[in-house]
């Protein structure tokens, strides 16, 4: 059984043709039923070797951390950035192995967001709101850097959303920074909160943009608009169910309940239209806490777990289980403009 990520090296080393690797494609499509779009295959785990790496580059890291933290502020992230980007170039470069990848990728920006942090946790400085904001941005950029030098080294597919995450972060806390006078402390959250689903939306068009490059999902772009739709969906998702109340565990009623499944109706067919579950995976949390809150209030204390559990999870399955026909229902409708830009439906 050959995965479509070994499908894609094949071709890209010239080991087998495209039209060949599409061929086969065809052939296991026709035999599953669906295209190879539906599918949303990523790269994770390639082997049970993966983990095995991956817990022993963490080990190391953590070793680095805690070597370099005693030696002096700083020297912990320098000493895992570092080890994370001499790793990278043999399990990554070389071995291309997905799950250690991702998790060096992350060791290296994090290492390298941890040298300014260390520096002034040491200091311990009193900054201003809008100073704290100010060194938050330059922090952010300077992760934003990062990525991209990682990334023109050695194109893990997640580097592009964590330098996008860096960049909307530099962003947010720049727009936070320059109107904090006009707002003051009380009414920054309000602000950072619709700051952030508007730069969801911003990463969702760039997810967008990565996908309709790649229609057939066949190359590393879509594995670029995977982690970058996974990275969007939160960020539209958390405000707009703060606003209903749902995040601070309030007795919410049904007015609040019954908008919190609109919500997810809404967020539901926009996953089916692109393609896309990380939406629906995103938003899950919020509407099991809804749904849970909402059969406590009629008096289904014992069972409000459990009923929450069959009612979304029975509706999950059989969409699952229907996905195919369900989105081909939701994308017939539209534009053929919008069509023409989407993955095709089953």
């Amino acid at each position: 059984m050959y995965s479509e990520a070994e499908l894609q090296s094949a071709v890209a080393a010239g080991a087998l043709s495209r039209e060949a690797a599409q061929a086969l494609r065809d052939h296991a499509n026709g035999m599953r039923n669906a295209p190879v779009a539906d599918e949303e295959h990523f790269r994770l785990i390639t082997g049970f070797n993966d983990i095995f790496v991956t817990i022993a580059a963490v080990l190391l890291l953590v070793a680095c951390a805690g070597i370099g933290g005693a030696i002096s502020a700083g020297a912990g992230g320098l000493l895992v950035a570092g080890a994370a980007w001499l790793m990278a170039e043999f399990f990554t470069r070389k071995r291309r192995m997905a799950l250690p990848s991702i998790v060096l990728l992350l060791a290296f920006v994090g290492g390298v967001i941890a040298i300014p942090l260390e520096i002034i946790d040491s200091t311990d400085p009193q900054f201003s709101d809008q100073t704290t904001a100010l060194i938050g941005a330059g922090i952010a950029l300077l992760a934003g850097g990062a990525a991209l030098v990682h990334w023109r080294r050695f194109m893990v597919p997640i580097t592009v959303a964590a330098g996008t995450a860096a960049l909307a972060a530099t962003a947010v806390a720049l727009i936070m920074a320059a109107i904090q006078p006009l707002v003051g402390r009380d009414g920054m959250e309000n602000v950072l909160l619709w700051l952030l689903f508007g730069a969801g939306i911003v990463v969702f068009g760039f997810a967008m943009r990565w996908d309709m490059s790649d229609r057939a999902r066949e190359t590393r772009r879509s594995d670029v608009a995977f982690w970058l739709h996974l990275l969007a969906a939160p960020m539209i998702a958390h405000p707009l169910f703060h606003a209903l109340g749902v995040t601070e565990g309030q007795n919410i009623g049904a007015p609040a309940a019954l908008g919190v499944i609109v919500i997810y109706v809404l967020l539901g067919l926009v996953a089916l239209a692109v393609d896309r579950r990380a939406l629906l995976v995103s938003a899950l949390a919020y509407v099991l806490t809804a749904m849970t809150l909402l059969f406590k209030n009629f008096g289904m204390v014992e069972l409000n777990v459990a009923l929450t559990g069959l009612v979304i999870g029975s509706a999950l399955l059989s969409l699952s289980a229907f996905w195919g026909p369900i989105r081909r229902a939701v994308v017939s409708p539209l534009p053929d403009q919008w069509r023409g830009r989407l993955p095709a439906a089953a």
